[in-house]
């Protein structure tokens, strides 16, 4: 397989693309930047943006295949930034399929697409879209669009398919850990709620093998085509015991400072409008969407997954914790 990583540079699309080269395919990485490990890999780079559609278009050439991994993430920020790249970006990389003759297309989404602000105990993907489209902040509402565009476009031509990892954790995490780390050095990381919300986590390495599972099944005629699927480990965790797991491997301190859910979505609520008035830069520090995430319980049956393209994580937790705790002890000494 030929295949081609929208955001191949980055945590989830670097381990699929380590993963595709490991077996043999070729691979050609659409980014931003220049990567290092890309280089050690030895793969085709082509660094663009995602919101050039000509680019976009020009990097589709030839393939069998696109995973499309990148992405803007984040719960703070203007809608035309989350729409044009998450949004639009998606609706470039579907018609550069089209017009290059691609036959497979393998979109990463989030559970939060389906977040409607209540605890989600196990569910399964019949879950509807929230009502009206009203999301806490514009990350999921782009995801949730662009999801929706991806699954529209399966057809005759072009097979799609779009998967929902949650939480995705493991080397390499530029963005959830090392968040986590440094709000707990500096005392600002608080639990929020009562501490008994579950909640499901994705490996990383697990993640990256369900895209390519997920796109060796794919194909018009299969079960995959045209669906979406939840991706995580088989059982939930309390959140609050793994935050103070990873704490602990970093050799720090487990939380004592507690917060209310419903005074962190007050504060969440004053902090947005406070950031939106005066037009502050970086992000507020409670959001209402990360108030409730963070005291309430949002895990997911992986069955479907499992049926239609044999999905089960190959890493178990207790080998991802041996394989992230020097990255972990890393980020706690800086």
């Amino acid at each position: 397989m030929f295949a081609l990583v929208t955001g191949g540079g980055g945590f989830l699309g670097s381990h699929i693309v380590e993963q595709l080269v490991a077996r043999g395919d070729r691979v050609r990485v659409y980014c931003r930047g220049a990567y290092p490990l890309l280089d050690e890999l030895g793969v085709e780079t082509v660094q663009g943006d995602i919101r050039d559609a000509e680019a976009v278009a020009s990097a589709c050439a030839d393939v069998d295949a696109v995973f499309h991994v990148a992405a803007v993430p984040g719960v703070w920020g203007s809608w035309s930034m989350f729409h044009g790249i998450n949004t639009v970006g998606t609706e470039h990389v579907i018609a550069g399929c089209r017009e290059q003759g691609v036959g497979k297309l393998v979109y990463t989404s989030s559970p939060s697409v389906i977040y409607d602000g209540q605890p989600h105990e196990n569910v399964d993907e019949s879950i509807p879209y929230p009502l009206g489209e009203s999301y806490l902040c514009h990350y999921p509402h782009s995801k949730a669009l662009a999801e929706k565009a991806v699954l529209a476009a399966n057809g005759d031509d072009l097979a799609t398919a779009s998967l929902r990892p949650h939480l995705i954790w493991g080397p390499r995490d530029n963005h959830l850990v090392p968040r986590l780390i440094q709000r707990a050095k500096s005392g600002r990381l608080r639990r929020v709620g009562d501490g008994t919300n579950l909640i499901s986590m994705s490996y990383v390495e697990n993640a990256a093998a369900a895209h390519i599972q997920a796109a060796d099944a794919l194909a018009p005629d299969s079960p995959v085509a045209g669906q979406a699927y939840f991706i995580n480990e088989p059982e939930p965790v309390n959140l609050w015991d793994w935050v103070d797991l990873l704490l602990g491997k970093a050799g720090l301190s487990p939380l004592r400072k507690t917060i209310s859910a419903r005074a962190a979505h007050r504060v969440g609520r004053a902090l947005e409008l406070v950031f939106s008035l005066l037009r502050l830069r970086g992000e507020p520090p409670m959001t209402r969407f990360v108030a409730s995430q963070l005291s309430s319980s949002h895990y997911y049956d992986i069955s479907k997954a499992a049926r239609d393209f044999g999905y089960a994580p190959k890493v178990s937790v207790e080998d991802g914790l041996a394989k992230i705790e020097p990255e972990l002890r890393r980020l706690a000494a800086l």
